[in-house]
């Protein structure tokens, strides 16, 4: 049996497409397959998947994990849930070998895809043009795995919170009906100060905005609210909760750069002279303030798959510096 994606699924970082047109459960069983061999012929068994809150993710995560089985790996479903969950649980759970998201991210309700993790590391590119080559060939493993589910929502929550140092504040809070409600729920119950939280119920077709926060036009509710409640600043985020928007009590936006100048400021006091590293589509005022602020600005290529690597490149340059 073989199975050919159709073009326009295939992505640099992600797969994705339009459900029913460029995206089904016949791709996602192949994806399974093909994503299942690969964790087998690396010497792996254990693949955790999780979904969005879209119409689709529940059809697509079924014939995922049919997939994965078929090609012999066990399933450890966590449900629904953000993107950055999914990578807490494979890299917290015992004995998982990769994950896998069902997510369509912050493109409209009927888009789907899936976001990947292989072994702790990063998965895109070629790896993703390799489960496509597979797929047309049929080139699979053969085996019978087994499902089990895990509930891990609080660990996560507690993850959280285990880095929060931060104070008191008044903060609004924009779930866009995403998978991020139910944490967002979560954590609000267990941050000091006090918050308000808007469309955290989980709804795929997005009833009250689009769920890109990086497009301020979608910020209007936050901002509304952030003014109504004279809170200290807002945040939202995107559908499956990995990208954020940010506005100040005043209801303007805080840009990805701006957001990462201040958050250097207490890093770079906690640890002077530590690399920053921004995406190529950051501004020259966010590297000039890193300098000014003692630290050392790195400009990378764009993409999570691509900046990660390079994170623990520095980090691990920089402690071989101080053994040294």
């Amino acid at each position: 049996m073989t199975h050919t994606f159709h073009p326009t699924t295939l992505r640099e970082y992600d797969i994705r497409g339009i459900v029913g047109k460029t995206l089904g459960p016949d791709d996602a069983r192949a994806i399974g397959r093909s994503f299942g061999t690969l964790i087998r012929r690396a010497g792996g068994r254990r693949v955790a998947v999780a979904r969005d809150g879209r119409d689709s993710s529940e059809m697509l995560e079924e014939a995922l994990v049919a997939g994965l089985c078929a090609s012999g790996c066990d399933v450890v479903t966590i449900g629904l849930g953000p993107t950055p969950m999914l990578y807490y649980a494979e890299a917290a759970l015992e004995h998982i070998d990769g994950g896998i998201q069902i997510t369509g991210s912050h493109n409209p309700a009927d888009y789907n895809g899936f976001k990947m993790v292989f072994q702790h590391g990063p998965f895109f590119g070629r790896d993703i043009e390799a489960l496509g080559i597979m797929a047309a060939e049929g080139d699979w493993e053969e085996g019978s795995g087994a499902v089990e589910a895990a509930d891990i929502l609080d660990l996560y929550v507690d993850r959280l919170m285990a880095s929060y140092a931060g104070g008191e504040f008044r903060i609004g809070w924009d779930a866009g009906n995403g998978a991020a409600g139910p944490v967002v729920e979560a954590l609000v119950k267990k941050l000091p100060g006090e918050h308000f939280t808007l469309f955290t119920d989980v709804d795929g077709r997005f009833p009250n905005h689009h769920p890109d926060p990086t497009d301020e036009a979608n910020l209007a509710d936050l901002k509304r609210l952030v003014a109504d409640k004279s809170l200290d600043f807002g945040v939202a985020f995107d559908g499956d909760g990995d990208r954020i928007g940010a506005v100040d009590g005043e209801g303007r936006v805080i840009w990805g750069d701006q957001l990462l100048a201040i958050l250097s400021e207490p890093v770079l006091k906690a640890d002077p002279g530590a690399t920053i590293i921004a995406d190529v589509k950051a501004s020259q005022a966010l590297f000039d303030r890193i300098e000014e602020l003692g630290g050392k600005p790195l400009m990378w290529k764009t993409g999570h798959s691509l900046i990660k690597p390079r994170i623990i490149t520095a980090l691990t340059m920089r402690s071989m510096r101080r053994c040294s």
